[in-house]
């Protein structure tokens, strides 16, 4: 009572005094003015200028009592709410609980106030700081909250509704749903600037929430907190409300509005939660780590609606209602004084004066209906607490089951996605099975070769060192040729034959020689016996070639020549025939883009055998005109054996170009069937025309430079070449338009799926990387070799030393 004493000296006029009425007053007046007195003093009770927090019973006494807003104005109205901000502040608290938890008819009785309350808000805003500027901020929020229920009848005061009712609500129009949004971040807006602000002019560093002060600026946000949990999980759900029927460009401005809000709440949920204040008094949930998804609606199923619980109040309602009914009744006589002073001196006369009635005790009738109000007021408070309690457990019910709904989903995605994962162990298991199998083949493999690779190097040695021998056996003689040349005049039957060995000891160095590269002859000396009883050291080679001046048929070389540049041509027109065919299986089995792939790589393969057959024709044109010109009175046949490294360039050349057109339909085969490899096809192509510069450097060798024929050979060289890059351009085109049209689908991949290829995918490049430039080096060696030994085999580059050994010879 000395509280409400303080507070009303410093309220002047709170509450009007009672008009003594005469005896005619009805007791439905009596009972009126009963209510009246009650509610002023409770309100008076609640809203007072000490910084302390507003107790719950005097709260809800006023919403208990009120059918409306008419009698809370009536006493607000006396207070001077534009003078104290502490009781503004207090006043707002009040105001807000009765908006949210008072009767209906509340909201609609407090809109006549609503530019009071504007004004108001307008004078409080001028102070930056205190209670002032807190007072603005609430006062915003209150006109907010007011607008939007009579703009939305269809939500009460503490915002409770079900997914039905918020669906009625938008009436089924996508228009409306998106005006809502806008309205309800309006409305979270204010919220969430109140929230700011109390926290804002707090000291965080000291324990103010078990002060006081702090208590009496941190209960309003008891409210907030109510309103905030509703207004985000109605947000949420609009949203995707939303997306599920407008495109997503024209949502980006409340997403991105969502999302700042989001970020706010989170923090002021978690900031309050950890406040010694509100542990004791409610529970405040806490939103998720990461916003919803909107953009992929079954995120849906995982949104958990936020569930506000305010545990149950340690006293009961039946104690509160005897401490309430002492404080409004009391019936000690310092307190009756205080009483009189304020309401009316006379208690003798005054209508509200329970204890007497004209001078006369009650009776005991009286007596049984003031305990028999007494008893249904507490029943009505019982009742109202039950029915508060129930629907806080109904709301976490809800709650709860929204929670296990989500989990069950949660729970369903991750058998799926294990089941998923199974399949693809499964699957890398039996890759790596055979991976193994592989492996251990290639190991055989390897093996053999190695074994292979060791008898070849001992094969290779030997040769070596036949040669060797050889190449010394060569310098005797062309030494003994020259102490011997003078001798020729008196012994004729001495000097042709050692000449003719001259010419075998190196025609079979050069056999040798390409033995070593094909690693399958063998060559030994041994003693052949001339006419005059000599004995001299012969070469005998594996492949049956013997010295041009012993027993060698003039017409072996020269029947070679013809047979092989004959095979060559047979080789060409059979591969254009099969090219050919290929072409047409293909035009009546292939459609769409492999048919014309395969058209055009075909069509450059016939173009490139057309080419290939016209540069064969010239160079036995070309050869013609070599032997005419330079056989003399010999015969062709004799030509090619006395020119026989020559003779040998030339079949070897022929035998390349052949043999690199049958690989290459080979190859070609193989691509349009899908079976072989772009790639090999190029390497064919270019075989070829290397074959071919072998073939045309080989002709040309011992042409003359003005020869007709020779100028054909070099355009028919050319059309080779231009053909050869018409095939790999041909074939590097159908390569790209083939992956294009495979493109690969990552779609129902997993992410362990996706990780696994990538891993594999970079591997795969390193070891092709590596496999890449190891073939380089060891390409680069074998052309270096391959050079080498075919220059010592074929004579190209050495004619002019051939020429001069040939003049010493003859000499």
């Amino acid at each position: 009572m000395d509280r409400v004493k303080s507070s009303m000296q410093q309220v002047p006029n709170a509450i009007p005094k009672v008009i003594r009425r005469t005896g005619g007053a009805n007791s439905l007046e009596l009972e009126k003015e009963n209510f009246e007195r009650v509610q002023a003093v409770s309100i008076n009770k609640a809203i007072n200028t000490q910084e302390v927090a507003v107790k719950e019973k005097h709260a809800r006494n006023i919403l208990i009592l009120s059918k409306g807003a008419h009698t809370f104005w009536a006493a607000v109205n006396r207070l001077p709410l534009s003078s104290n901000a502490v009781l503004c502040w207090k006043f707002c608290h009040v105001f807000h609980k009765l908006l949210r938890d008072g009767h209906p008819n509340v909201i609609k009785d407090s809109m006549r106030n609503k530019a009071d309350l504007t004004d108001m808000s307008r004078m409080w805003g001028h102070l930056s700081e205190g209670y002032g500027k807190l007072c603005s901020i609430y006062l915003k929020l209150l006109i907010t909250k007011m607008e939007f229920h009579i703009k939305n009848p269809r939500f009460p005061g503490n915002l409770q509704m079900s997914n039905r009712q918020l669906d009625e609500a938008g009436e089924n129009d996508v228009n409306n749903f998106f005006q809502l949004t806008v309205e309800m971040f309006d409305y979270l807006e204010c919220e969430l600037n109140l929230f700011l602000g109390v926290f804002s002019s707090l000291d965080m560093s000291r324990s103010v929430s078990v002060t006081a002060a702090g208590q009496c600026r941190l209960a309003p946000l008891i409210q907030v907190i109510l309103d905030c949990s509703h207004l985000y999980d109605y947000t949420v759900k609009l949203l995707f409300k939303l997306h599920s029927c407008l495109p997503a460009d024209t949502l980006q401005g409340h997403r991105d509005r969502f999302q700042e809000q989001f970020k706010k709440l989170k923090s002021l949920f978690y900031r309050s939660s950890n406040l010694q204040y509100f542990k004791r008094l409610i529970q405040i949930p806490q939103l998720p780590e990461n916003p919803p998804n909107f953009l992929r609606a079954s995120a849906l199923s995982e949104h958990i609606s936020p569930v506000v619980v305010i545990p149950a109040e340690s006293s009961s309602p039946e104690s509160e209602h005897v401490v309430e009914t002492d404080d409004l009744v009391d019936t000690d006589a310092a307190v009756e004084t205080k009483f009189d002073d304020l309401f009316g001196t006379s208690a003798a006369i005054d209508p509200f004066n329970f204890n007497s009635q004209n001078g006369m005790r009650k009776d005991d009738k009286d007596r049984l209906i003031e305990q028999l109000t007494r008893e249904i007021q507490a029943l009505k408070e019982e009742l109202e607490s039950f029915r508060l309690e129930s629907g806080r457990l109904c709301q976490a019910l809800r709650g709860r089951v929204s929670e296990l709904e989500a989990e069950l989903a949660e729970q369903s995605h991750l058998r799926l996605q294990a089941v998923g994962e199974s399949e693809f162990l499964k699957a890398e298991l039996d890759d790596l099975r055979k991976v193994r199998e592989d492996t251990e083949k290639e190991q055989r493999s390897l093996t053999e070769i190695e074994k292979k690779a060791q008898a070849n190097e001992q094969r290779y040695t030997k040769l070596k060192e036949k040669y060797t021998e050889l190449v010394q056996s060569h310098a005797d003689l062309l030494r003994k040729v020259r102490t011997e040349s003078v001798s020729c005049s008196l012994n004729p039957s001495l000097c042709p034959s050692v000449s003719d060995l001259v010419r075998v000891v190196t025609q079979c160095g050069h056999l040798v020689g390409d033995s070593i590269v094909q690693g399958s002859a063998t060559s030994h000396m041994v003693p052949v016996e001339q006419a005059d009883g000599e004995c001299v050291c012969v070469c005998v080679c594996a492949c049956k070639l013997r010295p041009r001046g012993l027993e060698l048929q003039q017409g072996e070389l020269g029947d070679l020549v013809e047979q092989e540049m004959a095979a060559t041509s047979a080789a060409v027109e059979s591969a254009a025939a099969r090219i050919e065919e290929m072409l047409n299986k293909s035009r009546a089995v292939d459609t769409g883009v492999k048919m014309e792939v395969n058209e055009r790589i075909l069509a450059s393969c016939t173009e490139l055998m057309q080419a290939i057959k016209e540069l064969i024709l010239s160079s036995k044109d070309l050869q013609r005109d070599i032997v005419e010109s330079g056989r003399g009175a010999a015969s062709m046949k004799e030509f090619y054996a006395k020119n026989s490294r020559w003779t040998e360039g030339l079949i070897s050349a022929s035998k390349a170009v052949g043999w690199g057109a049958t690989v290459m339909v080979d190859a070609a085969d193989l691509v349009v069937q899908g079976k072989g490899k772009f790639e090999e096809l190029m390497v064919c192509s270019h075989e070829i025309a290397a074959s071919t510069a072998q073939l045309v450097a080989a002709s040309k060798v011992k042409a003359d430079k003005d020869s007709a024929n020779l100028h054909r050979l070099q355009q028919a060289s050319r059309g080779v070449t231009q053909a050869t890059a018409a095939v790999v351009a041909s074939t590097k085109s159908g390569k790209s338009q083939i992956e294009e049209t495979d493109t690969m689908d990552f779609s129902s991949m997993t992410l362990t799926q996706i990780k696994r290829q990538e891993m594999d995918a970079q591997v795969l490049v390193l070891e092709l990387e590596t496999r890449l430039q190891k073939e380089r080096e060891r390409l680069g060696e074998l052309r270096k070799k391959h050079y080498e030994l075919a220059g010592v085999a074929e004579g190209w580059g050495q004619e002019e030393e051939g020429e001069e050994k040939e003049h010493l010879y003859t000499d």
